[in-house]
């Protein structure tokens, strides 16, 4: 096995929630870190640890941002990193594999099933071996303690349960 690690320069770790019902609203990342264990063949082999720095996560509205650093959301102060281990990885046509691993936000760690799209190999300028990846995935924001929610006079939630996941991912094999 080999070790890989995440490329931030050239990876995004984005979410996205419907507002109000019916527009759709999202933020980033910008600190991550991640590690796989790959021998640069068999994808279904490799093992995933991901953590992302909650305090840095970024929505272009600062008041949000702030909002969801604070115990209504993520708590940052109290729980500043997510953290994602892998449990397994299957092929499931082509390219196309299925990952699934521990999701741990805030103090609830639960199984969480990701769509991975292997981007393949190749060589960089710098002669280092890089792979890309495109994961989706959703969860329940309320699963892990996300626990703010609002409704409209009219009965529209503000902000949905359901959070969708969409990360593209470069990996650097190591020396």
């Amino acid at each position: 096995m080999n070790t890989w690690k995440i490329d931030p320069a050239h990876s995004r770790i984005e979410f996205k929630v419907k507002h109000m019902v019916v527009t759709t609203l999202g933020g980033h990342f910008s600190k991550f870190d991640s590690t796989m264990e790959w021998d640069g063949e068999d994808l279904t082999t490799a093992k995933i640890i991901f953590e992302a720095d909650v305090d840095s996560i970024y929505t272009g509205i600062e008041q949000r941002d702030n909002h969801l650093k604070s115990d209504d959301f993520f708590n940052a102060a109290a729980y500043p990193k997510i953290k994602f281990v892998s449990t397994s990885i299957t092929k499931v046509d082509g390219m196309d594999y299925t990952l699934k691993g521990d999701l741990t936000i805030r103090d609830k760690t639960l199984p969480v099933t990701l769509n991975v799209v292997y981007g393949g190999s190749v060589s960089n300028f710098y002669n280092k071996q890089m792979a890309g990846f495109e994961l989706k995935g959703k969860l329940n924001r309320k699963d892990y303690g996300l626990k703010w929610s609002a409704t409209t006079e009219a009965g529209s939630i503000v902000v949905s349960e359901e959070v969708k996941l969409e990360m593209n991912v470069e990996m650097i094999k190591q020396d």
